[in-house]
C-alpha cells in the first residue's frame, strides 16, 4: 500500500527528540502558537508535518526556570518519504547504490519495517533541518506578533525568524548512549589505533567524517618525510647540496599524496552515497538582501541584488581593505626584525645563556602575534563577505576562503620568504620555521580545544548544582541534556580546521631543503590533533547538523596550489646553497638556467603524475558507469512509455472519429 504523507499523524506527545528549538523570552504566544501550527501542519497546507512539543509541561514551568526550549522529532514514515524528498543514496541488496524510495523499500541492505535504525541519527536531524528550512511563507504578510518583520511568498519561515530575532537557535540534540560508545572507539583510550571513520559519519554526517579521515591520512602521509628527514637533520646539516633527494622525494610525495587522498575520499563517499547524490538547487543565503522580484530560474518571488553593486563592494572596499591588512602584516615583520636584530646584537655583546634563550624570544612573541592577527583578521573577512551580499552560500564560502587563504598565507610565510630570499640566513630560517611551527600547533591545542573544554566543564558543574538546588520531583534528565548543550558553542565548520593543516603543510613543504624535521614534528602534532579535535566535537560543541559532501571542496585545490608553490621554493634555496654555487663560479645566468629548468622538469612531472593516477578508482568508476547507463535506461523506458500512452489515446480518439 502506498503511504502518502497525508496520511501521517502529527500529534504524537510521545517520540524521540532530535532538534531542539529555542526560542527569544520575551516571544508572545500568538507567534508560538503559528510556529507550532506550521510546524506540524500537513504538508499539503504548507506546513512541516513534524512532531513537536514544548521541552517543558505546565507544571515543570512553574518548578523550573521557564524556558522557551521546543523538541522537534518525526515519526519514523515521515523520515524515510523525507529521505526518498532529498535523494539520500542507500546501499541496495545488490549492492549497488541508489537513490532511496519508499516504494522500494524493501529492496535496500538493513532495511526492516520493525526497526527505526535504517537511518542514522544524523541523517534524520539532516532531514527535520531541511524541512524546517523549507517552511515557507503563503498567504503570511507578516510573522504574528511581530508587524516589523515581513514576509512574502516563499520565503523561508525559519530564516527570518532566526534574522528577526525571535528564533534563538536551531540545533540537534546528542544521544549520550551513541556518544560515549563513538567516544570508547574513538579518543578516550589512548592507544594507536585507526579512528572509526563510518562511526564518525554515522553520528555527525560526510562533512565531519571527511575531515578526520583527511587528518589522519595526512598524519600517516607524513611519516614517510618524518623517517627520512630525521637523518638529514641529524648528519648532514650543512650540506645543502645534499638535500637534493630529499627535495625532490618531498615534491613527489606531495603530488603522490594529494592523487591518493583523491582516489580514497571517492571510495569512501562512494560507500556513503553522497558521491552518487544529486545536486539540490541552491537556496538563497539566511543574509542575502535585496528589492523584491521574480527569480527567473524559480519563478518564485525572493530578494534582488544588482551583480554590479557586489562587484563594486568587491574592487572598491573589500580589495583594498586586504590589500592594506598585508601591508599592515609586513610591517609587523619588519618589527619583528628589527627584535631579532637587537636580540643578536645582546647575544654578541655579552654571550651567556639568558641571551642564548633570548635569541628564541623575539620569534615566539611573532609567532603569537601572528595568531592574533589570524583570528582578528578573520572576523573583518566574515564581516565583509556577508556586508558583501552573495546570493548563495557556496559563493560566500569561496570569497571568504579566499580572502582569507591570502592573508594567512602572507601572514604566515612571508617572514621566512625574506629570511630565504632577502638576507639569505639559512641558521635563522630554520631557527624561525621551528618556532613558528611549534608555537602555532601549541597555541591552536589551547585555544581550539583544551580551554573550551575547561570552561564547558565549569559551565557543566554549574548547571547540576542549580537542578540539585531545586529538588524538583520530576527526571530532569533530558532537561539537563538540552540546557548544557544550549549554552555550549556553536561549531562553525571546518573551515579553521582545514587552515590548520594547511598552513602546516606549507612549513612542511615550502622549506623542507632547510628544515626537515618539520614532518617529524607536523606527525607529533596531528596525532595529540587527533584526539583533541575529537574532545572537541563530543564534549566541547553543540553537536553540528549533518551536511553531505563528496569530498573536501575547495581545500583540494588549496592544497595542490600549495605544492606547486613549494616546488618553486626548493629548487630556489637549493640553487641559492653554496655547494651549488661553487659549481658556477663565473656564470650566474648558468646556474639560474639550470634551476629554472629543473623547477618545470619536476613541475613536469608533478603535472604527469597527477594525470596518470586516476582520481577515483576503477572499480568506482564502473560502478558509476553503471548506474550513469541504467538511469539513461529508466528514461528512456519511461519516453516509450509515454509516447506510446500518447498513441494508443490518438488511435482511441482516431476509431471514435470513423465510427462517428
Amino acid at each position: 500500500m502506498k503511504v502518502t504523507l497525508s496520511a501521517l499523524d502529527t500529534y504524537e506527545t510521545s517520540f524521540t527528540p532530535l532538534v531542539v528549538i529555542e526560542l527569544a523570552q520575551d516571544v508572545k504566544e500568538e507567534t508560538k502558537e503559528w510556529l507550532k501550527n506550521r510546524i506540524i501542519a500537513k504538508k499539503k497546507d504548507g506546513g512541516a508535518q513534524l512532531l513537536f512539543r514544548p521541552l517543558l509541561n505546565k507544571y515543570e514551568k512553574e518548578t523550573l526556570e521557564n524556558q522557551n526550549l521546543y523538541l522537534v522529532g518525526a515519526s519514523n514514515i515521515r523520515l524515510l518519504l523525507g529521505a526518498e524528498a532529498l535523494g539520500l543514496v542507500k546501499e541496495c541488496n545488490d549492492n549497488t547504490m541508489r537513490a532511496f524510495t519508499y516504494g522500494s523499500r524493501q529492496n535496500f541492505k538493513g532495511f526492516d519495517d520493525n526497526n527505526d535504525d535504517f537511518l542514522t541519527m544524523a541523517e534524520c536531524q539532516f532531514i527535520i533541518k531541511h524541512e524546517l528550512e523549507n517552511l515557507r511563507a503563503r498567504d503570511e504578510k507578516m510573522i504574528p506578533g511581530y508587524p516589523q518583520a515581513k514576509l512574502y511568498p516563499g520565503k523561508s519561515l525559519l530564516r527570518r525568524l532566526i534574522t528577526s530575532g525571535v528564533v534563538i537557535q536551531v540545533f540537534p540534540l546528542h544521544d549520550n548512549e551513541a556518544l560515549k560508545k563513538l567516544e570508547d572507539t574513538w579518543y578516550t583510550r589512548l592507544t594507536l589505533k585507526y579512528q572509526p571513520i563510518d562511526n564518525i559519519r554515522g553520528y555527525f554526517g560526510e562533512t565531519i567524517a571527511l575531515y578526520f579521515g583527511f587528518l589522519e591520512y595526512f598524519t600517516f602521509a607524513l611519516i614517510p618525510m618524518a623517517v627520512i628527514g630525521l637523518p638529514y637533520y641529524v648528519f648532514v646539516w650543512e650540506d645543502y647540496d645534499k638535500y637534493v633527494i630529499f627535495a625532490s622525494f618531498n615534491l613527489i610525495w606531495s603530488t603522490v599524496i594529494l592523487e591518493v587522498w583523491k582516489r580514497g575520499c571517492a571510495t569512501m563517499t562512494y560507500r556513503w552515497g553522497t558521491l552518487v547524490m544529486k545536486r539540490h538547487f541552491e537556496e538563497p543565503r539566511p543574509g542575502f538582501h535585496g528589492v523584491l522580484g521574480i527569480n527567473p530560474v524559480t519563478g518564485r518571488e525572493e530578494p534582488l541584488y544588482p551583480s554590479y553593486k557586489r562587484q563594486m563592494r568587491i574592487y572598491l572596499v573589500s580589495l583594498p581593505f586586504v590589500c592594506l591588512c598585508l601591508y599592515f602584516s609586513l610591517y609587523v615583520m619588519m618589527i619583528y626584525f628589527d627584535m631579532e636584530d637587537w636580540a643578536l646584537g645582546l647575544h654578541e655583546n655579552s654571550e651567556s645563556e639568558w641571551t642564548s634563550v633570548l635569541l628564541y624570544v623575539p620569534s615566539i612573541i611573532y609567532a603569537i602575534v601572528i595568531e592574533i592577527m589570524n583570528r582578528l583578521y578573520r572576523y573583518a573577512a566574515e564581516f565583509l563577505t556577508s556586508w558583501e551580499n552573495h546570493r548563495l552560500e557556496s559563493a560566500y564560502q569561496n570569497h571568504l576562503i579566499l580572502k582569507v587563504l591570502v592573508f594567512n598565507f602572507l601572514n604566515c610565510f612571508a617572514s621566512l620568504f625574506y629570511i630565504a630570499f632577502v638576507l639569505r640566513d639559512m641558521k635563522l630560517l630554520r631557527q624561525s620555521l621551528a618556532t613558528l611551527l611549534i608555537t602555532s600547533q601549541i597555541l591552536n591545542q589551547i585555544v581550539e580545544s583544551f580551554l573550551p573544554y575547561w570552561l564547558q566543564k565549569k559551565h557543566g558543574v554549574q548547571v547540576k548544582r542549580k537542578l540539585q538546588a531545586l529538588k524538583a520531583d520530576i527526571d530532569a534528565t533530558l532537561y539537563e541534556q538540552v540546557i548544557l548543550e544550549k549554552e555550549m558553542g556553536t561549531y562553525l565548520g571546518t573551515f579553521d580546521d582545514y587552515l590548520e593543516l594547511f598552513l602546516q603543510f606549507g612549513y612542511v613543504s615550502l622549506f623542507s631543503c632547510v628544515y626537515p624535521l618539520a614532518a617529524a614534528f607536523a606527525v607529533l602534532n596531528n596525532f595529540t590533533e587527533v584526539n583533541s579535535d575529537a574532545l572537541k566535537m563530543c564534549r566541547v560543541f553543540k553537536r553540528p547538523f549533518s551536511e553531505p559532501s563528496a569530498n573536501i571542496g575547495v581545500w583540494q585545490l588549496a592544497f595542490e596550489t600549495m605544492s606547486v608553490i613549494s616546488v618553486v621554493t626548493n629548487c630556489a634555496l637549493i640553487g641559492m646553497s653554496p655547494q651549488v654555487n661553487a659549481l658556477f663560479p663565473d656564470s650566474k645566468a648558468d646556474l639560474i638556467l639550470i634551476v629554472v629548468a629543473v623547477e618545470h622538469a619536476l613541475l613536469a612531472l608533478k603535472f604527469i603524475l597527477a594525470f596518470a593516477i586516476p582520481d577515483k578508482p576503477r572499480h568506482i568508476q564502473m560502478k558509476l558507469a553503471r548506474l550513469e547507463f541504467e538511469s539513461l535506461e529508466a528514461l528512456k523506458q519511461q519516453q516509450l512509455k509515454l509516447v506510446a500512452e500518447n498513441l494508443k489515446e490518438e488511435a482511441g480518439v482516431g476509431g471514435k472519429e470513423k465510427s462517428a
